[in-house]
């Protein structure tokens, strides 16, 4: 039971709602019931009904003050990028022995699969001498800023499903994102840009927008696409003819007409409606000067290779730095394509792989990079990683002769880095196929518990009552990854 926790309704309270309130809380969703606990918090964290994103403090003295998760959709493989595994090559297309899969259920994968070495070659980098692949030049050049978990694990192996259990906590549609829990339990910096801002690149994630929902929490905490071509923010612009001072005039009746509703409906998600109106009309100044990457000097551009006016995921980043950098509290990236099955060369892991990491490895390197050079990486927190790994063995799928890897929840690497890390490590260990975790195993749900930890956040504190349970990101699970804090 934490600190958002609702006061318990009497028995007269639930008499009280009419019809017409029931019928509104069932169409606008349970988000409604959701701002009516925030603004009832039995600890008394300020949060005004016009604006439930106020700043708002943490549990404890937090390590970093944003986020900033860098998803690769697809799954890239961590066998060829930071988890080299020799005996892969000594084993390379023989039979996978029985007693590794047996009983084991793959997505696609039939029959006896064969082992499949990795086709490229591994290096150790920095300092640390942490083992990263050709593919990934430039994140070597950042290997001591790194925190490398080559131990994590899930629960799915399906996209959607292991996609939605990263960043909500559950495989099924309807939870609060990530970025939703955290801007609930901490508000937002910035009361002129969205506290929980996405950005995609590569076509959309498979998980579709379900993965920055807000759930049953008020729909303020949503977080809200912004768009590298067009209008940056879909319906916050003008329509044609429309002067900002008319926009202004109909905002007000709007806000009257739906003050007027709230009185008599008590439905206190009108309160968050018109929040989110007052913010639309205070982004139409400042979104497009922040969308405005073509401001920034050449060298910045050359550091992110960026292209100012396209979509890519090198101006995503460089976007996520502008976003960080004026308050907004927790940005997520999307790059889709990372799945590499080997049915053609397009989803292979000797053409689409190297690829994707061309595509990826610059800019990611450089936002750490200028993140450092600016100050911010130390309250800040990047996070780089897919949703699951890929096997050790050739999918072979239909009898295709491209090289590929199927799905696999039983062991994958991902990387963190930013303050309260220990930085330069390498934490956990596979087996030497690269099949399970043998070592310091990190499920999904310790990774959230760990992130809300360096917020300040304590995880099984951040709940929020709803169905007649506490509910928050971790579910019933989660432990804080002690091993790789500084």
């Amino acid at each position: 039971m934490g600190c958002h926790e609702p006061k318990p309704r009497t028995p007269a309270d639930l008499l009280a709602i009419t019809r017409r309130e029931f019928f509104a809380r069932s169409v606008t969703g349970v988000g409604a019931i959701a701002l009516a606990s925030l603004l009832n918090e039995s600890a008394g964290r300020a949060a005004q009904p016009d604006s439930p994103m106020l700043e708002r403090s943490p549990h404890f003295a937090p390590k970093i003050k944003r986020v900033v998760f860098l998803h690769m959709a697809g799954a890239p493989s961590q066998l060829d990028l930071f988890d080299p595994k020799p005996l892969l090559t000594e084993l390379d297309g023989q039979p996978c022995p029985a007693d590794i899969i047996k009983g084991e259920r793959f997505a696609f994968t039939r029959g006896t699969p064969r082992v499949l070495r990795s086709p490229f070659t591994f290096a150790r980098h920095g300092q640390c001498g942490a083992e990263i692949s050709e593919l990934l030049p430039h994140t070597a050049s950042i290997a001591d800023d790194l925190t490398i978990i080559r131990s994590m694990r899930t629960d799915h192996f399906n996209h959607a499903p292991a996609q939605l259990f990263v960043h909500t906590g559950s495989q099924l549609v309807g939870r609060p994102s990530m970025g939703s829990w955290v801007t609930y339990g901490l508000g937002s910096r910035n009361q002129d840009l969205p506290g929980f801002v996405v950005l995609t690149s590569n076509g959309n994630p498979d998980g579709g927008n379900a993965l920055w929902s807000s759930g049953f929490l008020p729909t303020g905490y949503q977080g809200v696409q912004f768009r590298s071509q067009g209008d940056p923010v879909l319906y916050v612009s003008n329509p044609p003819g429309v002067r900002d001072s008319t926009r202004r005039q109909s905002l007000d009746a709007l806000r009257d007409l739906n003050s007027m509703n709230l009185a008599v409906a008590g439905d206190p998600e009108i309160a968050t409606r018109i929040s989110q109106y007052e913010l639309a009309y205070r982004m139409q100044a400042s979104v497009p000067e922040l969308m405005d990457i073509a401001s920034e000097p050449p060298d910045v551009h050359a550091m992110y290779g960026t292209t100012p006016g396209q979509t890519s995921f090198a101006n995503n980043c460089l976007l996520a730095r502008r976003l960080l950098e004026r308050g907004v509290r927790f940005v997520q990236l999307y790059h889709w394509g990372w799945d590499s099955h080997g049915t053609g060369a397009g989803d292979d892991i000797v053409h689409s792989l190297p690829q994707r990491c061309r595509e990826c490895d610059q800019p990611t390197a450089a936002l750490v990079k200028d993140l450092k050079q600016r100050g911010l990486l130390d309250d800040t927190l990047v996070i780089w990683g897919g949703e699951f790994g890929r096997t050790p063995l050739n999918e072979a799928r239909n009898g295709s002769t491209f090289l590929g890897r199927d799905h696999h929840p039983h062991a994958f690497t991902m990387w963190m880095a930013g303050g309260g890390l220990k930085h330069g490590l390498t934490y956990g260990q596979t087996d030497e196929l690269g099949y399970r975790v043998a070592r310091d195993a990190v499920h999904v749900h310790d990774l959230q518990a760990t992130i809300l930890h360096l917020l300040g956040l304590d995880h099984k504190k951040l709940t929020y009552r709803f169905q007649g349970r506490d509910f928050r990101l971790t579910d019933v699970h989660g432990e804080v990854v002690r091993g790789i804090l500084a």
